[in-house]
């Protein structure tokens, strides 16, 4: 990765947008918008008259000038790995990458809420730099005083404000026990902090009460994310809720699958979203489940911020065009593609886009995202104050 000069900007906390979910840094690997289990589990596509490179001796060329010139020793391994990570680069997509084995089996893990030890922070890019969005209660960083805004700048005193939000995490990351110095940048100035790692609990959704409101918090959409709110949900009647507010800020997606589920509370057989794509020979249209809807007549308010994205979107923008709910908060992430994961030798993997999905209405959100039809800001003096604006204003809906 070619590193990007560090500017030293200021954090303007006032005017910066940021979410409320409760993960681990598992940063957001936006996108993690799968079809289906299979291109989790490895299955990927073969399209039939794809174009191939016939000719690769400009590559060698270059690697035999290198070899021939350079004043130092050349890792082979390392050649082949990062003329990988360039083939990928080369769809100029942000959402196609080439994982390394150790790279896929931690993206997995995070997907699947197997977070291990860290020091209790979600993380964001915001402002092309990848900054906390908040710390978890009762761990290292909160009682440390990392606060919301704060940009990621050192990892054991490597300079990492250059990387993508999932590289700094591996970094982040380690066994229970350890040590990590963290230094962040805080209204321009260095901060820094040794943290002790702690093991995390990551469930993916929880359900909890106040009056005749329920309050349904999803951090990711996982593989029984739907069978968890479910279950809860068939109980709404007997205890007597009128209101039910989903929190999807700062939610990256996951599984479609499971925001299928999910949906099922609200769309009866209905129409989630529509899968189009250049390599298919047809369109896919995803259809809810029919006989779970026990909320389609509920009052419902979905939070939204810029940390919800893919399978989020999805799910907030099938709610917001049936009418079923009003979407509050901030203009969500904007990511209307679909992606499957094809599985290489030794265990590497390729995230690579392969399709863009529709809401109902037919709308690819793009890069624009879904906007809410009730704006309410939160900034990261309201985190750090643990003061929740949007919350607030989707109870007096």
């Amino acid at each position: 990765m070619i590193k990007k000069e560090w500017t030293n900007p200021k954090v303007n906390l006032a005017s910066a947008i940021i979410g409320a979910a409760v993960t681990l840094a598992i940063g957001l690997l936006v996108g993690l918008n799968w079809n289906n289990i299979a291109p989790y589990i490895g299955f990927g596509k073969t399209v039939a008259g794809s174009s191939e490179v016939k000719d690769w001796s400009a590559l060698n060329e270059v690697y035999t000038a290198l070899v021939g010139n350079f004043d130092g020793e050349i890792d082979n391994t390392k050649v082949i790995e990062w003329a990988k990570q360039g083939i990928a680069a080369a769809a100029e997509d942000p959402w196609t990458v080439y994982m390394t084995a150790e790279q896929a089996d931690s993206f997995q893990d995070s997907l699947a809420g197997k977070v291990g030890a860290g020091i209790g922070v979600s993380i964001r890019k915001v402002d092309d730099y990848v900054r906390v969005v908040r710390t978890l209660p009762d761990n290292p960083a909160r009682a440390a005083g990392v606060l919301a805004g704060d940009i990621i700048y050192k990892v054991d005193g490597e300079e990492v404000y250059y990387l993508d939000s999932d590289e700094i995490v591996q970094k982040l990351r380690g066994e229970a026990g350890t040590k990590v110095k963290l230094t962040v940048v805080r209204d321009g100035e260095e901060k820094d902090f040794e943290l002790t790692r702690e093991e995390i609990n990551n469930v993916s959704a929880e359900v909890t009460y106040d009056g005749d409101t329920a309050y349904i918090l999803t951090t990711r959409f996982d593989k029984d994310t739907g069978t968890i709110i479910e279950k809860e949900a068939k109980t709404f009647a007997d205890k007597g809720i009128k209101k039910v507010i989903l929190d999807l800020r700062d939610n990256g997606g996951g599984y479609t699958s499971a925001a299928v589920d999910l949906l099922s509370l609200w769309l009866d057989g209905e129409k989630a979203y529509e899968q189009k794509s250049k390599i298919a020979s047809d369109n896919t249209t995803v259809y809810t489940s029919r006989g779970k809807a026990v909320l389609k007549d509920l009052k419902t308010v979905v939070l939204v911020d810029g940390g919800t994205a893919s399978a989020s979107e999805i799910t907030a923008g099938a709610l917001k065009d049936y009418k079923k709910a009003t979407l509050l908060g901030e203009t969500t992430y904007g990511k209307g593609v679909v992606q499957s994961m094809v599985s290489l030798s030794s265990g590497s993997l390729l995230k690579v886009t392969s399709a863009h999905w529709y809401t109902p209405n037919d709308y690819n959100i793009g890069d624009s995202g879904l906007e809410p039809d009730q704006k309410v800001e939160r900034t990261y003096d309201d985190i750090n104050k643990d003061k929740d604006p949007q919350l607030e204003a989707a109870k007096k809906l």
